[in-house]
Formats: C-alpha cells, sequence, structure tokens
C-alpha cells in the first residue's frame, strides 16, 4: 500500500495523509461473515458514562475473523483482500474446498488467486499455519497463539510481526517487535509473514471531524478540568495540577502497574526496550 499526499484545496486535506487501497479487490464484505456490533457510547448498564472520550461514529459490523485456523489440512484459494473498519490490518476471504468460507488477517504479500493451508506439513509459505515445533528457526511470524487452541492473540496489529528465535524442550523462544522474548509452548500455531498495512501508522487524518467518524469524541488536558472531573483540575491560570496521574489517581509517569505475582512472569526471558 502506498502513501497518499493531498493538495491543500480545504483544510482538512492540507495535512492529511492517507493510504491508498490499491491492495483492496473487494468493496463489500461476505455476508454470511458480518455480525451487528453495537455501541456502548462509554455508558455502563444503568446509562452512566464510564469511560470519557466515546461516543458517536460511523455504523459498522464486525468481520467474523477466525484466528484458530483449526480447519487442517483443508486448502483454501484467496478470494479477496478486503478493507476491515475494526482492525489496522487487511483482512483475506479463503475459499476452502469443502465449500466454507472464512476470513482470516492477511499477510503482508498474500494475493488472490494464491492458496494457503493450515497444519504439521503445510509448506513454509506467506499465510500459512503451523506450530511452533514445525517452523524453521528464524521464520517472521504472526497471529501467535499462547495457549494451544486458544487462537492467535498476539502479534495481530498492522505491520507486526515476530520471530521464532529457539526451541528447547516443550518451549520455543519468540522475539516480539517490541523487543521482548518470551517462551511459549511449542505446540502453539503461528502464521509465516508480517501482518499487512504496514504503512497504517503513517497516516494523518487532517482533521478532528475523522476522529469523530471514528468514535472518539474530544479530550483536553487534565489541568484544564475541574475537579470534579480529575484529581489534576482546578486552581487559578495555569496552575501545574500537582503530581501526574490519571483520572483514578494512579501515578502516570513510571509508576508499574503490572501484578508482580502475574503467572506470566517466568515465561518472559527479556523484557521489552525502555524509551
Amino acid at each position: 500500500m502506498a502513501v497518499r499526499k493531498f493538495k491543500p484545496t480545504t483544510p482538512g486535506q492540507r495535512h492529511k495523509v492517507a493510504i491508498s487501497f490499491d491492495t483492496i479487490t473487494a468493496s463489500k464484505p461476505e455476508k454470511s461473515l458480518l455480525v451487528p456490533k453495537t455501541r456502548s457510547g462509554g455508558r455502563n448498564d444503568t446509562g452512566k458514562m464510564t469511560i470519557a472520550n466515546v461516543g458517536g461514529g460511523h455504523k459498522k459490523k464486525y468481520r467474523l475473523v477466525d484466528f484458530k485456523r483449526e480447519k487442517f489440512n483443508i486448502p483454501a484459494k484467496v478470494a479477496t483482500i478486503e478493507y476491515d473498519p475494526n482492525r489496522t490490518a487487511n483482512i483475506a476471504l479463503l475459499n476452502y474446498v469443502d465449500g466454507e468460507k472464512r476470513y482470516i488477517i492477511a499477510p503482508e504479500g498474500l494475493e488472490v488467486g494464491m492458496e494457503i493451508i493450515s497444519g504439521d506439513k503445510a509448506p513454509i509459505n506467506i499465510g500459512n499455519t503451523l506450530p511452533l515445533s514445525a517452523l524453521p528457526l528464524g521464520t517472521i511470524i504472526h497471529n501467535v497463539e499462547l495457549k494451544p487452541g486458544q487462537g492467535a492473540i498476539m502479534v495481530r496489529s498492522a505491520g507486526s510481526y515476530a520471530q521464532l528465535m529457539a526451541r528447547d524442550g516443550k518451549y520455543a523462544t519468540v522475539k516480539l517487535a517490541s523487543g521482548e522474548i518470551r517462551r511459549i509452548l511449542v505446540t502453539c500455531l503461528a502464521t509465516i509473514g508480517t501482518v499487512s498495512n504496514s504503512q497504517h501508522q503513517l497516516q494523518i487524518s487532517g482533521k478532528a471531524g475523522r476522529s469523530r467518524w471514528q468514535g472518539r469524541r474530544p479530550n483536553v488536558r487534565a489541568t484544564v478540568k475541574n475537579p470534579v472531573d480529575h484529581p489534576m483540575g482546578g486552581g487559578e491560570g495555569k496552575h501545574s495540577g500537582g503530581l501526574p496521574r490519571n483520572k483514578n489517581g494512579v501515578p502516570a509517569k513510571g509508576y508499574k502497574t503490572r501484578n508482580k505475582k502475574k503467572l506470566s512472569d517466568k515465561f518472559i526471558i527479556e523484557r521489552r526496550k525502555k524509551k
């Protein structure tokens, strides 16, 4: 996908940077894989606003994406590459030889007409899903499971990837894009390749209205709010607001909120790189 810049014909176009949809091959989704998606508007079941800056946004339906890839040894052909409003990556529609249709996260380089498959004996090609025990060391992967059969919960956003570094017994060592190195069971599945739409982070919306289309309401600094709205609110003029903290009073800069007894700590070999 290429990045497009616009001529400043309007204030909203002046700084806008968008992604061209040259890799998208279909404008309408597969109806059988759509489900309704309701919006809370940031309110709880009693109607009270519990999440600020949420509301509005364009109506959209959720695309059912197959993160488990449990149709083993059944080949499928890529029918379309589509835009998904619910995620940063593109999705691909698969037509399996048994007639079933499913969506998957589209990896970079996947094209219409290509054949993909999941299983222990699957070839090492982009889009194929294999257990970590069957992948060559050094392979670039995405859609990584943390528990066998759970479905992919890691490395799913646009342009993200991980690398299989080593195997030792029942664990494989995987390096994430953040720099974190962790152990994962070799029976967990992963898909070969990098997630598509890597240019996503280069987009510039150009105007506040585009945030409203995405369901984001305006937000202001904590120090300019009233004391009833934020712990750092109130004061006269440009009062600093005291120690930086969030709306619940938890310190905001450098304070560690991770549980010291978290079970997954034993699987993390090296923490992510600090900024």
